[in-house]
């Protein structure tokens, strides 16, 4: 378990154990999106790099424990690689975490190298997304319980198509309490707890 300066738990980054003897008929892997506990908000957060010019967009939503939506965020940020736009949209999402008071937040996205380097707080050479890491790693504790994991991309839809809906929009795009149509058969999905096989 890591801590911050309050809670943070590092809880499900490594979902699974090393195996020694790889076989040739790997099962796929089971993955499906949870819902928070009574009382916590739930962000999930992803970041998207399109083409040669690298046009970057950003898009995430907070779900309750209910998996009611919350809040939706999708934004076009220019040129940027994968990795400045995943902690661009977990930046973004932390921000709108201290604007609405929220104190008990799961936040969860499917970058897991990244959520590694934030968990053990380490430095990396490039300044750009330095900048952005320094950034979160001063939000994160101001928050009163914040857990940090990771997903595989088949549990992270609909941040994903949040992301990719940011590509289309000319400016940054907000949803409050109802979320866009282009959401709504995975948000339901999730509330079911359906299960989406990942292939190894």
């Amino acid at each position: 378990m890591l801590a911050f300066t309050k809670i943070l738990r590092f809880e499900k980054l490594i979902q699974n154990p090393v195996c020694l003897f790889r076989s040739l008929h790997k099962e796929p892997i089971p993955v499906a999106w949870e819902k928070p506990k009574i009382g916590w908000t739930k962000l999930n957060f992803d970041g998207s790099s399109k083409g040669k010019a690298g046009k970057a967009s950003i898009g995430w939503l907070f779900r309750n424990h209910k998996a009611d939506f919350l809040l939706g965020y999708a934004e076009p940020i220019g040129r940027a690689n994968s990795i400045i736009a995943e902690l661009a949209a977990l930046r973004r999402g932390l921000e709108l975490v201290l604007e609405n008071g929220w104190s008990d937040v799961w936040l969860e996205g499917d970058a897991k190298t990244l959520l590694q380097i934030i968990a053990q707080r380490r430095q990396i050479r490039c300044a750009e997304a330095q900048r952005h890491i320094s950034h979160i790693n001063l939000i994160i504790p101001e928050i009163n319980n914040c857990i940090l994991t990771h997903i595989y991309r088949e549990g992270n839809r609909a941040a994903d198509k949040f992301a990719q809906m940011g590509h289309l929009c000319g400016k940054p795009q907000v949803w409050q309490h109802i979320p866009p149509n282009q959401v709504l058969s995975i948000m339901h999905e999730d509330a079911e707890g359906k299960i989406v096989f990942r292939k190894r």
